[in-house]
């Protein structure tokens, strides 16, 4: 799919938004060499929403702060085994959600792991951010800070 407009330059850390899941900013890692992205989750479990197989699951969206915590649900897109930058296994659930960056939202996927000992509750991969991003790993946050209220409990 090919991009018709300029890309957006950004860092190699920045505040995302994913507006459906009705979390805060979160502080993700623009991870040109992870092929998936992936969002902190802990507590995942399968429901049924009428018929339909959904994925609940909780989230510390700011790191070393457990006192904060949302609970979300999404639907599956898939189950993928992914291999983590130290070469282990895990099998994984997807779920598609917008992405919000800038004045720009579109639908990425994202499996859900356990990010508790990452620096990032976010890692955002190639295939979300291809055609979109100029990315200057020499820079963070250019698209600025979140607001304050993100570290109010």
């Amino acid at each position: 799919m090919k991009s018709t407009h300029k890309p957006l330059v950004i860092g190699w850390r920045e505040w995302l938004t994913l507006p459906e899941l009705g979390l805060p900013p979160i502080k993700a890692k623009i991870d040109t060499g992870a092929r998936t992205s992936a969002l902190h989750a802990f507590c995942v479990e399968t429901i049924t929403i009428d018929g339909s197989e959904k994925v609940r699951f909780g989230i510390h969206p700011i790191q070393k702060r457990t006192d904060i915590e949302y609970t979300c649900i999404a639907d599956i897109v898939d189950q993928r085994w992914v291999t983590d930058s130290g070469g282990h296994k895990e099998k994984r659930y997807v779920i598609s959600t917008p992405l919000k960056v800038g004045e720009q939202t579109w639908p990425i996927e994202l499996t859900l792991t356990n990010r508790d000992t990452m620096r990032f509750r976010m890692l955002l991969g190639r295939t979300a951010m291809r055609g979109r991003f100029l990315v200057k790993p020499d820079t963070s946050f250019t698209l600025g800070k979140p607001p304050t209220k993100v570290f109010s409990s």
